[in-house]
């Protein structure tokens, strides 16, 4: 039987707050409240009714405050926490439960545990939700000493990497984050991203430790369809009525809100601090939030560093930096213009060896002025985010379009997005329209959404290597077919995603609800 540890550094400093102020809020959806007096007893009653087996405990999840505690409860247990994203297509969800060794699995009422192997619990281990049990996988993976946390890829290839992170270390990221907002004096969060998201995780942490009071709303209430569909007039609502002092979004979700600003009219109270992330935010994004009057606070950092390694801070904000490095951290520029995090990092990816000691290469370049502020300036790698803070590997998605007979070449592009564009060349010049797009229809009901193309642009002739846009070998050398083709790709970005292939999305997307996972 689990009992509550307080070497979990997490945990501990949770208890820390309840400890200091046991009457303040620490957790309240549209159904239950806790104070932080009551989280520890809570806890131990969860953990009774979960009776944890094996190093992991997985859930999947609607945003609220069973979630948060589930979370809470495998950090007082000492265990893995795995949250499962919703946006995961059930083969990724399988990957990550299987990959991982899950014993144990935490889902609403209602929904089903992919495979035969899993049994249901008779007993709910809370209110609304289920309690999902299977024997140890024969081939389940070993866990790097001291994983706290398993947080999957937005998954860049078919199969998400999990992530192991330590409890030290994201204790770290989260105190740092609370001392750097510490002059604004946040004290009502509001998860406006998934909690599956590590960088929410941090971000309910830091206002845990700071004794702040964790506000969660689910995600069909905060406007979320499926990992691409956003309405922003429900995260308008909400805020509104909720009225936060501090929220984290990512560029596409800043962008709706302003869109639904400027629709409605202003918040009557905004909050004192919106943390942005996840990607690249665009200067005229954050231009028009200052009009807005919102305050915005743009940050980087990678999942592997413990999702936040610089931010702008209050007072120091500079337009076009990501701010200062976490005092936990120093960066550096290799020699190639790549930025490299030194200081306490992920314990490894599942099943791969274990990273090699020294610095961690980000696969970003930048550069660090004199004040010590960092600029990111590109992409090492070819991998692109998303303006949703998605991870895309284009060949991964390249190739699954290449693999329809139509298709000759093909080169996906959607850097800081809100959808991708594929630029295309059939094989057939004279291909219909019509036809090119049930295509790519059909090629976006096998993809997760939010590596689903969103529109097409015809290229006006076959890439070649006379013209430099393809290598030796014939791999389309993506940077200047970008560039090459900058004019047109602006033009059809102009006009919008394509509407029956953003429909096509969202019928896939609704196929299965976020809560479940098919068997």
């Amino acid at each position: 039987m689990s009992r509550p540890s307080i070497h979990n550094a997490l945990y501990a400093r949770v208890l820390e707050t309840a400890r200091a102020q046991p009457r303040a809020l620490a957790l309240k959806d549209g159904r239950w409240a806790l104070r932080f007096g009551e989280l520890a007893d809570v806890l131990t009653g969860l953990l009774y009714a979960l009776r944890i087996e094996g190093p992991v405990l997985a859930s999947r999840l609607d945003n609220g405050v069973p979630a948060l505690l589930v979370e809470l409860a495998a950090q007082a247990a000492d265990v893995a926490a795995l949250a499962l994203p919703p946006y995961f297509t059930p083969a990724q969800c399988q990957h990550a439960l299987d990959q991982s060794g899950a014993r144990l699995l935490v889902l609403p009422q209602g929904a089903t545990a992919p495979g035969a192997s899993w049994r249901c619990e008779a007993s709910a281990p809370w209110p609304g939700l289920s309690l999902w049990r299977r024997a140890a996988p024969a081939q389940a993976i070993a866990l790097p000493p001291g994983t706290a946390c398993i947080t999957y890829t937005s998954g860049s290839t078919g199969a998400p990497k999990g992530v192991c992170l330590s409890a030290e270390h994201l204790a770290q990221v989260a105190a740092s984050l609370g001392e750097a907002f510490d002059a604004l004096a946040p004290r009502h969060h509001l998860c406006a991203l998934p909690l599956s998201t590590l960088l929410e995780t941090v971000g309910a942490y830091a206002a845990l430790f700071v004794g702040a009071r964790v506000e969660l709303r689910g995600l069909a209430e905060l406007g979320y369809s499926g990992a691409a569909g956003i309405d922003p007039l429900r995260l308008r609502a909400v805020l509104a009525e909720v009225q936060p002092h501090s929220l984290i979004l990512v560029p596409q979700l800043l962008d709706g809100l302003l869109l639904a600003i400027a629709a409605v009219g202003a918040l009557p109270q905004p909050p004192r601090l919106i943390a942005v992330g996840g990607a690249r935010v665009a200067p005229r994004l954050l231009q028009r939030a200052a009009a807005a009057g919102l305050t915005v606070f743009e940050g980087y950092g990678l999942s592997e560093a413990g999702s936040v390694v610089c931010l702008n801070r209050p007072g120091e904000v500079t337009p076009g930096s990501v701010g200062r490095p976490l005092p936990h951290l120093q960066l550096s520029v290799a020699d190639n213009g790549e930025l490299r995090v030194d200081g306490p990092r992920f314990l490894g990816y599942l099943g791969e060896p274990a990273p090699p000691p020294g610095p961690l290469r980000t696969g970003d370049l930048g550069a660090i002025d004199a004040q010590g502020r960092v600029h990111i300036e590109g992409r090492l790698r070819e991998m692109f985010i998303t303006s949703y803070g998605r991870n895309v590997a284009p060949a991964w998605v390249e190739g699954e379009l290449l693999a329809e007979p139509a298709i000759a070449q093909a080169v996906v592009s959607g850097e800081a997005e809100p959808w991708n564009l594929a630029l295309i060349w059939p094989r057939d010049p004279a291909l219909s329209e019509t036809e090119l797009l049930r295509i790519v229809a059909r090629v976006n009901a096998g993809l997760p959404d939010y590596a689903r193309i969103g529109g097409v642009l015809r290229l006006p002739a076959p890439l070649s290597i006379e013209a430099g846009l393809l290598t030796a070998n014939g791999r389309p050398r993506r940077a200047a077919v970008l560039a090459h083709c900058a004019e047109a790709i602006a033009a059809r970005r102009a006009q919008g995603p394509d509407t029956a292939l953003i429909a096509t999305s969202h019928s896939a997307s609704h196929a299965s609800s976020p809560q479940e996972i098919p068997a």
